[in-house]
């Protein structure tokens, strides 16, 4: 951590610029803000250790996440290029992947969910959006702020939230996957961050949720993490229309840390005969293990 006083939000790490790390507390843990040694103006947003997002103030195309390059490799595939979409974020972080659609693609209109308003207000304050983005700010909780939605509004939807570092059991059922659908145009996609660790039961049962309510998902995630070695991230992505998989596969393969995506009977057999999960039934993601943050 950056430093010990929660409340002023003034304690500081020197960065490469000089820079220094900020700290205050919200309500979901304490925040820091942790300067980038190798990019001026960029900074990695962590809630009581766990990185949540990382912020090119300077290049808000720059994505420094592998999850987050895929998530927007979609946002770039999900239509003509800099053609505006109507994005609904759940999850605000630091307002990453809007800050990224209001670069690329220009009157875009976006209401982020974000449950955490002292987290919004911290964010904010240090890494202010810019004012020409058409972003709108809900701080209440995701299922309650996407009921808000009108219906048929959105092109897409990303879900990126986590309690400190897991997903909300209410965001993992085939009822919030209703919900989702009925905001979505037609045409439009769902794209999901997930987590999960050995033995993947969680990606399994968030694959089989997505499958009972959409016709064509693919799933990205590093080949470690697909083989059950390491805990780490996925990127899921649904639609019931047909993906451009191939293009998708293309781009997550160029990435910096390449990935893999799988699709159709692969991601089928994959999720192994999975359950879909329903509300009464429903769990958070796993705790990762201490090791995935050292």
């Amino acid at each position: 951590m950056a430093g010990k006083d929660r409340d002023r939000g003034k304690d500081r790490r020197r960065g490469r610029d000089g820079a220094g790390a900020v700290v205050g507390q919200v309500d979901g843990g304490l925040a820091e803000l942790e300067p980038d040694r190798e990019r001026a103006d960029a900074w990695t947003l962590l809630i009581d250790g766990a990185p949540q997002s990382h912020v090119d103030l300077a290049d808000p195309r720059h994505l420094g996440f592998a999850y987050q390059r895929r998530i927007g490799h979609l946002i770039d595939l999900a239509a003509p290029a800099r053609q505006p979409l109507n994005v609904v974020h759940l999850g605000g972080g630091a307002f990453t992947l809007a800050r990224y659609t209001a670069a690329t693609r220009p009157r875009s209109g976006q209401q982020v969910v974000e449950i955490d308003a002292a987290l919004v207000a911290f964010v904010r304050q240090h890494l202010p959006l810019d004012p020409q983005a058409r972003v709108r700010v809900r701080a209440v909780d995701a299922r309650a702020g996407l009921a808000k939605v009108a219906d048929g509004w959105a092109d897409l939807v990303i879900a990126d939230v986590f309690h400190g570092a897991r997903t909300p059991a209410h965001l993992t059922s085939a009822e919030f996957l209703d919900d989702v659908r009925r905001t979505l145009a037609p045409g439009g996609w769902y794209a999901a961050n997930l987590a999960d660790g050995p033995p993947l039961a969680h990606l399994r049962g968030q694959i089989a949720t997505a499958a009972s309510r959409f016709g064509h998902l693919a799933l990205a995630a590093d080949p470690v993490v697909w083989r059950g070695k390491r805990f780490g991230n996925a990127v899921l992505v649904a639609a019931d229309r047909e993906l451009p998989v191939a293009e998708f596969t293309r781009r997550v393969a160029s990435d910096p840390h390449p990935g893999r995506v799988e699709h159709g009977r692969a991601l089928a057999d994959f999720a192994g005969g999975a359950l879909p999960v329903a509300d009464v039934s429903a769990v958070a993601s796993p705790q990762p293990p201490p090791s995935v943050f050292r």
